[in-house]
């Protein structure tokens, strides 16, 4: 490991995260009783303007007096470049309880966005003796963010986690798209003629350098990359499919825009029986290996090293913060 390290954001379960908007009281008690991991109760793009003052009262009463079970909590304010942004803070901060956990920042741009947002909750968190001290989730979604990605990830200790909005990406970096995530059959290559004269079309992941790039920067810098949303929440397959290659990636979890999508992101972000099974394998021929003297031994017919026990340790902590059937 390099000499220069980073301490690990506080250990959530994050395989699902359901958006729900602050508008829509009549949505808040089932989400809490679904089987998402986290809940972010949505100020920004799924509420009207018009509607907003009374959204962030929604969410004071939503905050304060349903019960979410040991669910993490999140709010998503409106953007820093808005007019809302401040009042969402203090407004919602100072009449909430401590139960919120986490505020989702949206479009964050360079590490002086989160500052200024870290600036307000400190003073808040201060002035009104709070004891708790509330998370940061930040979503990539902006050429801007992209680029000072590494910057942003270190830019506070009260950073959890980063997102990949994939949307306001695309619109920032003027894709040509109008889906919310998944393949885009222009985004493909031709095979070259077979003897036939025939060729074949192969898709590609038009996100896979965005979503892989977030990840690096999330991993070295100690916190959770979390998937966003895939609009199309009628599309299981679709969902699944994208849930997947985030998981390979190193996403923890995946947006839930609909509560057809929560089941789908628990079962892919969820380490198998026989995943988790052959890490303890793996931990406990490590074991035996080094008391021995060896760095290294073959299990199943495959090396595995010290770099092995590292990913079977990973895998083990994560399916022990699974919820209990």
């Amino acid at each position: 490991m390099s000499f220069t390290t980073f301490d690990q954001a506080p250990a959530r379960l994050n395989r699902c995260e359901l958006a729900v908007p602050g508008s829509s009281p009549h949505m808040f008690e089932k989400a809490a009783k679904s089987a998402a991991d986290v809940i972010f109760l949505d100020l920004e793009d799924a509420v009207a303007p018009d509607d907003k003052p009374q959204a962030r009262k929604n969410v004071i009463a939503a905050i304060n007096d349903v019960d979410w079970g040991n669910k993490s909590l999140g709010l998503r304010i409106n953007a820093l470049d808005t007019h809302y942004t401040y009042q969402d803070l203090v407004q919602v901060l100072e009449a909430c309880g401590e139960r919120l956990d986490l505020i989702m920042i949206p479009k964050v741009g360079t590490a002086s966005d989160v500052y200024a947002v870290d600036v307000l909750v400190s003073q808040i968190e201060a002035a009104k003796g709070r004891t708790k001290r509330i998370g940061f989730e930040l979503i990539i979604e902006t050429a801007l963010g992209m680029a000072n990605i590494d910057e942003i990830a270190k830019a506070s200790k009260r950073n959890e986690s980063l997102h990949f909005g994939v949307a306001d990406y695309a619109a920032s970096t003027r894709a040509q798209t109008t889906q919310i995530g998944g393949p885009n059959p222009n985004y493909a290559v031709l095979t070259d003629p077979d003897a036939a004269g025939n060729r074949e079309v192969h898709w590609g992941d038009m996100w896979h350098y965005a979503l892989a790039r977030m990840v690096v920067a999330a991993r070295a810098h100690g916190l959770r990359p979390i998937d966003g949303p895939f609009g199309d929440f009628n599309d299981s397959d679709g969902y699944r499919a994208q849930a997947r290659r985030s998981a390979v990636l190193g996403c923890e979890g995946k947006w839930a825009i609909h509560p057809k999508q929560i089941a789908v992101a628990n079962e892919v972000f969820t380490p198998s029986a026989h995943e988790v099974d052959k890490a303890r394998r793996i931990l406990a021929a490590m074991k035996q290996a080094q008391a021995e003297g060896k760095g290294a031994v073959a299990l199943d017919g495959k090396l595995i090293d010290i770099a092995s026990i590292r990913q079977a340790e990973a895998m083990v902590a994560q399916s022990e913060r699974m919820p209990v059937a």
